[in-house]
C-alpha cells in the first residue's frame, strides 16, 4: 500500500481535528465573524418571522377588510426587506472572511514551505506542494466563505423551526421527531466513506498537478524528443484517474442527498394529510396549517442544505488534512535553541564528515571527510562526477546537516549560528542557477536587497555582463520570463556571479562557475572572480583543471572521501587521479 493510500483512510475525527486548524485564522478577524454573526441572527429571525406572516395574511387579509389585509402584507413586505439586507451584510461578511482566512492560510504554508529543508523538496514534488497551496486551500475559501454560513444558518433555522413548529401545532410537530432522525441517519453511516473519497480525490489531483508541472517546467526536453502525445496520454490518464475517484465520491454524495430528499418530502407530505384533516375536522385554521408548513418546509430545506455541508466538509476536510500535513512537518535543518548571529572572519573546518542523502542509503555521498580552510584561502574541490564535491557545499550552506561528524566557522559548529547569519556570510554560485521572473536589475539586486542601482550596474561590469545586458529590449529592467528563459546559459551564469558579486560575503562558493560560458566570456569572468576572491575564504569546484590551477590548495576528491591534497604542480607530480584527469583534458584540448 503506498503512502497515499495509507493517507486516504482518514477518520471523521481526524477529518474535523484538521479543520480545527483553521479556528486560530478566523480568530484573526474577530470583526468580520462578529458581524456576520449579527447578519445571520437578523436573517435567520426573519426567516422564522415568515411564516407567522403568511398566517395573517390567510388568517387576517383574505376576507377582512381592507385595512387588515394592507397590514398583513406591509409586515410580510417589512420582513422581505430586512432579509435582503441581512443577507447582503452577511454575505459582505462571511466572503470577505473566506479571502482573508484562506489567504492568511496561504501565506503561512508557502512560508513553511520555503524554510524547509532540501531534503524535503527531495521527498515531495513541486506540483504536489503548489496543488495543495492552491487547490486545496481553495477548498477551504468555498468552506468558510459560504459552506459555514449555510450551516449555521441551517443550525438556527432547523431548531428555530422545530421550536416553532411545537408553539403552532404540538401534535403534529411531535410526529416531525420521527422523520429528522430517518434525515439524518444516512448522513453520519456516509461520513467515514466520503472523507475517504475526498481525500483521495484531492491526492489524484495534486498527481496530475505535479504532472503538469514537471513537463511543463522541461518542456524544451519533451518537445527535442519529440514525446508530446505520450506526455499527452499520461496526462490524460492521470486526469481521467482523477474523475474516477471523483466519480466515486460524487455517486456516494448523490446518493446520500437522494435518500436525505426522499425522507424529508415524505415527511412533509404526511404532516400535510394530517394537517389537512386537523383543518377540515376544525382543529386548526387554514392559516395555522400553513404557517406549520412553512415552518416544516425550512425546517426540511435546512436539513437538506446540513447535508450539502456536510459534503462539503468532506471535501474541505481532505483538504485542509493534506495542508496539516505540511504545517506539521518540521524542518530538518532549523535554528538551534541556542543558535546566534556570527561575525564571520571565513575560517572552515570540517571533522569527520559523513553524509548520505536519504533517497541514496546504500552508500554515502561523503565520509571521513577532514578539511581546514584558513580565512581567506582559495581551495579547490576536484575529481569525477559523482564524488560528494557538490555535497560538501551543500552541508555548509547547511542545506543538509552532516550524518556524523561537525563543520565549523570560525570556530564554531555552524549548527550553533543561526542559519540567517551563515548563510548572509555565504555567496553561492551554482552549476545551474535560478533566475526569477523579474527583471535583470531585481534578479542582480537578489544578492543585496538594499543596494543601489549603481552598485548593481558595478556588480554586472565586474562579471561582464554589462554590455549584453545594455544591449536587452529595456536593458536592465528588461524581464527576464520564467526561470531566465530569455537569456542563454553564458548569460544566465554571468548574472549570477554578479548577484554573488554585490553580495560581497567573506565565504565564496563557485560550483562550476563558469562551466556555461565560452572561452572569451571565462577568461574575463575569471579574471572578476580572481578580484572577487581577494581576501575572500574561497572554495571552488571546477572540472576544467585550468580554472583550479592558481588555487591555493586543491582537494582531490572520489567517491565521497580525499584522495590527496595539494597545489597543481604538486599534484602532477605525485600522479595519481588529478594527474590522470589533467592528462586527459589537456590531450582533449590538444586534439
Amino acid at each position: 500500500m503506498t503512502e497515499v493510500d495509507k493517507s486516504s483512510k482518514l477518520s471523521r475525527s481526524e477529518v474535523f481535528r484538521s479543520l480545527r486548524g483553521v479556528t486560530p485564522l478566523l480568530s484573526r478577524h474577530k470583526g468580520l465573524l462578529i458581524g456576520w454573526l449579527l447578519a445571520l441572527g437578523v436573517t435567520s429571525s426573519a426567516t422564522l418571522t415568515l411564516p407567522i406572516a403568511a398566517r395573517r395574511i390567510i388568517d387576517q387579509g383574505l376576507g377582512a377588510s381592507m385595512a387588515h389585509t394592507n397590514k398583513a402584507f406591509v409586515f410580510a413586505v417589512a420582513v422581505a426587506i430586512i432579509m435582503a439586507i441581512g443577507t447582503a451584510i452577511r454575505f459582505y461578511f462571511i466572503s470577505l472572511l473566506g479571502e482573508r482566512t484562506v489567504g492568511d492560510l496561504r501565506k503561512q504554508l508557502y512560508s513553511h514551505l520555503i524554510g524547509m529543508d532540501l531534503a524535503f523538496h527531495d521527498r515531495h514534488r513541486s506540483g504536489d506542494l503548489i496543488s495543495r497551496l492552491t487547490a486545496d486551500a481553495e477548498l477551504l475559501r468555498s468552506v468558510i466563505g459560504s459552506t459555514i454560513s449555510v450551516a449555521l444558518r441551517s443550525l438556527v433555522t432547523v431548531f428555530g423551526s422545530l421550536a416553532m413548529l411545537f408553539v403552532t401545532s404540538p401534535r403534529l410537530a411531535a410526529y416531525t421527531l420521527i422523520g429528522i432522525p430517518l434525515a439524518v441517519l444516512p448522513i453520519v453511516f456516509a461520513g467515514r466513506t466520503l472523507a475517504k473519497a475526498s481525500r483521495r480525490s484531492q491526492d489524484r489531483i495534486g498527481d496530475a498537478n505535479s504532472l503538469a508541472t514537471e513537463t511543463l517546467q522541461g518542456v524544451a526536453t519533451v518537445q527535442s524528443n519529440t514525446r508530446e502525445d505520450y506526455e499527452r496520454g499520461r496526462y490524460t490518464q492521470s486526469m481521467d484517474l482523477a474523475v474516477r475517484t471523483a466519480r466515486k465520491r460524487i455517486t456516494t454524495q448523490s446518493l446520500v442527498t437522494a435518500l436525505v430528499m426522499l425522507l424529508v418530502f415524505c415527511s412533509i407530505i404526511a404532516l400535510l394529510w394530517l394537517g389537512a384533516n386537523d383543518v377540515t375536522q376544525g382543529h386548526m385554521s387554514g392559516g395555522t396549517l400553513a404557517q406549520f408548513l412553512f415552518y416544516a418546509i425550512i425546517g426540511a430545506g435546512s436539513v437538506g442544505a446540513l447535508a450539502e455541508v456536510w459534503n462539503e466538509l468532506q471535501k474541505a476536510g481532505g483538504g485542509m488534512s493534506r495542508i496539516s500535513e505540511l504545517l506539521e512537518t518540521p524542518a530538518a535543518v532549523q535554528d538551534t535553541g541556542n543558535a546566534r548571529p556570527e561575525s564571520v572572519r571565513g575560517e572552515l573546518q570540517f571533522r569527520d564528515v559523513r553524509f548520505e542523502y536519504a533517497n541514496r542509503c546504500d552508500r554515502p555521498a561523503i565520509h571521513g571527510f577532514n578539511l581546514h580552510i584558513q580565512p581567506g584561502e582559495r581551495v579547490a574541490l576536484v575529481g569525477p562526477s559523482g564524488a560528494g564535491k557538490t555535497t560538501v557545499l551543500n552541508l555548509l550552506m547547511r542545506f543538509y546537516d552532516p550524518t556524523d561528524g561537525s563543520i565549523a566557522v570560525d570556530g564554531t559548529d555552524i549548527r550553533q549560528v543561526s542559519l540567517q547569519s551563515l548563510r548572509e556570510n555565504i555567496a553561492l554560485v551554482p552549476q545551474s542557477p535560478s533566475l526569477f521572473a523579474a527583471s535583470v536589475m531585481d534578479n542582480i539586486r537578489y544578492g543585496r536587497l538594499d543596494a543601489g542601482d549603481d552598485e548593481v550596474i558595478a556588480a554586472a561590469r565586474a562579471a561582464n555582463a554589462l554590455e549584453f545586458i545594455q544591449a536587452l529590449p529595456e536593458g536592465f529592467n528588461t524581464l527576464l520570463g520564467e526561470r531566465g528563459a530569455r537569456l542563454s546559459g553564458g548569460q544566465q551564469q554571468r548574472v549570477a556571479i554578479a548577484r554573488a558579486i554585490l553580495k560581497n560575503a567573506p565565504i565564496l562558493l563557485l560550483d562550476e562557475a563558469t562551466s556555461a560560458l565560452d572561452a572569451q566570456s571565462e577568461r574575463a569572468v575569471q579574471e572578476a572572480l580572481e578580484h572577487l576572491m581577494a581576501n575572500r575564504t574561497s572554495l571552488v569546484i571546477a572540472h576544467r583543471l585550468a580554472t583550479v590551477r592558481n588555487s591555493d590548495r586543491i582537494v582531490v576528491m572520489d567517491q565521497g572521501t580525499i584522495t590527496a591534497i595539494g597545489t597543481h604542480d604538486s599534484l602532477l607530480a605525485e600522479g595519481g587521479l588529478y594527474a590522470d584527469l589533467a592528462a586527459l583534458q589537456f590531450m582533449a584540448m590538444e586534439s
